[in-house]
């Protein structure tokens, strides 16, 4: 064993260890992150237990905010130079966009991670930014509670659900995860902490989402929950033919009888589209606990309704149903651990699965980070459902990327940065384009800008967590930035804070 340690040590050193994480990037995954990526989940998830145990989150909590205070105050007293900003690294965010601002902003260190309190009877859980879907999850549903809208992967955040945004295959009915938000706690630019809901502080509230930390510090959030079910029976129906895919697609997303609504396209005329309902009850010969470390990948397990042609029903374990894309971060580690779904790998190495997005950040180097960005897509465009079919063709055509995720959401009229163009509801879908792009003529900032403005022309939005390579005119013709700017004006964020365009698209970014 040592021996062959030595050799494999030797090896890096004679290829070098760039060479190394391009082109064998599997062997430094599956030997050192993770396992580093178990340790992370085996200390975070005990800490929080331990924490909500004890019940001294929010005791905690409290010292915490003061903390925080006291540094913005200190911010101002040295004369606020610099503009402000979260002093957790770039490389913990589940986004793949490097934020370069961390190295010239103050950094405002804020250790949240707690969740703070389950209300059964206002139907609330209070949270910290940092807790994560995981916790979350791990602990309402042992309790008997979910949230109407629980985002896939496990890393993300409740603070990067609010500021940026959040969506799950019930969003067709809840909306957004920022719709079944009902208080943010924040600490402004002077220092004073402020509690904004529908009636108090409206339009801060309003303003909030999206804003990707531009108008303050969030501490604080109370989200909605409801009573959960021990399984989801979701049902499998393979489809051919665009045409016939969006059709079918839009009358599951119209249907509330569905409490889920998903579709992972294959080709572009070929797709499975899935429909679930929480119950209590399972037929045993049904059941399939997807989310065990030796199962197959999800996104593989479904595509073999498309192969078979035949439809199905399964009985999925809630937790598993919520975090089905998790193990294979949808259908990224096929590119990173190729033998990732061989049933050898899953039963010998599956219960690693998958290392943290944050650790793979950290060590990707700039080397992948270039190739990812000239030969990767990652992107989730939010589209209008009546444009779904010009909304497939046109990515066909323009990355030719697949699988595609399909994810219907209800957005409400508002007044803050994304509502629909009129004054009604309109039901929208998430693309979310995952993976190498198969066209001859791809090119990152070209092909990525033709995407974008076809999601203005048909009055769209793009997710911010990916590449933006909107100017500053065509990001604010997609976002509506009336009420942001006012309160930007009220609130002293100029001095303290950039601008969101600033923060996050690649045009203004040094």
């Amino acid at each position: 064993m040592s021996r062959s340690l030595l050799l494999f040590l030797l090896w890096i050193k004679v290829k070098g260890l760039d060479y190394v994480i391009v082109h064998q990037r599997w062997i430094f995954v599956c030997l050192f992150l993770l396992p580093l990526s178990v340790v992370f989940d085996v200390y975070y998830y005990v800490r929080t237990w331990l924490i909500f145990k004890m019940c001294s989150a929010p005791k905690l909590h409290d010292q915490r905010v003061k903390d925080i205070q006291r540094q913005v105050r200190e911010w101002r007293k040295e004369g606020g130079k610099k503009h402000m900003c979260t002093g957790r690294p770039g490389w913990l965010s589940v986004s793949l966009r490097v934020g370069k601002y961390k190295n010239t902003h103050k950094n405002i260190m804020i250790n949240m991670m707690d969740i703070l309190e389950v209300d059964t009877q206002r139907q609330v859980v209070r949270v910290e930014p940092l807790a994560n879907m995981g916790q979350v999850t791990a602990l309402l549903n042992s309790i008997g509670w979910t949230l109407p809208v629980l985002p896939e992967l496990d890393d993300l955040t409740v603070g990067g659900l609010v500021m940026g945004t959040g969506i799950e295959s019930s969003s067709h009915i809840y909306g957004l995860f920022q719709h079944i938000c009902v208080a943010y706690e924040l600490v402004l630019a002077d220092g004073s902490l402020v509690r904004c809901t529908e009636e108090e502080n409206s339009d801060l509230f309003h303003a909030v989402p999206w804003s990707c930390g531009t108008l303050g510090f969030l501490v604080a959030t109370e989200i909605k929950i409801v009573p959960a079910k021990a399984w989801v029976k979701l049902r499998y129906e393979p489809v051919r033919g665009l045409e016939n895919i969006c059709k079918r697609f839009t009358e599951a997303s119209e249907n509330k009888q569905n409490s889920f609504v998903e579709g992972i396209q294959y080709s572009l005329d070929s797709a499975v589209i899935m429909t679930g309902t929480m119950t209590d009850h399972a037929e045993p010969d049904k059941i399939n606990r997807i989310g065990l470390y030796f199962k197959p990948w999800f996104f593989k397990h479904v595509e073999s309704y498309l192969k078979q042609d035949c439809t199905g029903v399964e009985y999925i374990p809630l937790r598993h149903y919520y975090h089905r894309h998790t193990r294979s971060i949808f259908w990224e580690l096929q590119d990173i651990i190729p033998f990732g779904n061989n049933p050898v790998f899953r039963w010998l190495f599956g219960w690693m699965v998958p290392p943290k997005i944050s650790l793979l950040k950290l060590t990707q180097g700039e080397t992948i980070r270039r190739l990812y960005e000239q030969h990767h897509v990652v992107q989730d465009m939010m589209i209008p459902m009546k444009h779904l079919q010009a909304a497939i063709t046109r990515f066909h055509q323009d990355i030719n990327v697949y699988p595609l995720w399909l994810c219907p959401f209800l957005l409400p009229p508002g007044k803050g940065m994304v509502h629909p163009k009129g004054q009604e509801e309109e039901l929208h879908v998430d693309i979310g384009a995952y993976g190498e792009p198969k066209v001859k003529h791809f090119e990152a900032k070209a092909s990525t800008r033709q995407l974008e403005k076809f999601v203005r022309e048909v009055h769209g939005f793009q997710m911010l967590y990916a590449d933006v390579y909107m100017n500053r005119e065509e990001f604010w013709e997609m976002f509506d930035g009336q009420l942001y700017h006012r309160l930007r004006n009220e609130l002293g964020c100029k001095e303290a804070f950039p601008e969101v365009y600033n923060k996050i698209c690649k045009s203004a970014r040094h």
